[in-house]
């Protein structure tokens, strides 16, 4: 997991300009606007060979690195 949380905060930082905690509420901070979030689901899936439904870019899923981190997991099966 500690792979996932390394390159989802690379990633973020590296689309939102912005240097992030582990513990940041993404979302809710408006750390991620909507394009942010298509980037980083399209980086996701690339990178962990997911498909992540439009329907599932959800704040419940994606508004912390842990949250994002457990989303993969579950996905990846």
């Amino acid at each position: 997991m500690e792979n996932i949380e390394q390159f989802l905060i690379q990633k973020i930082e590296e689309l939102s300009f912005t240097e992030i905690s582990k513990d940041d509420l993404l979302w809710t901070d408006k750390i991620l606007d909507s394009i942010i979030i298509v980037e980083l689901a399209v980086a996701i899936e690339i990178q962990f060979g997911i498909k992540i439904p439009n329907g599932d870019i959800i704040v419940e899923n994606f508004d912390s690195i842990d949250l994002i981190a457990e989303y993969i997991i579950k996905a990846k099966g």
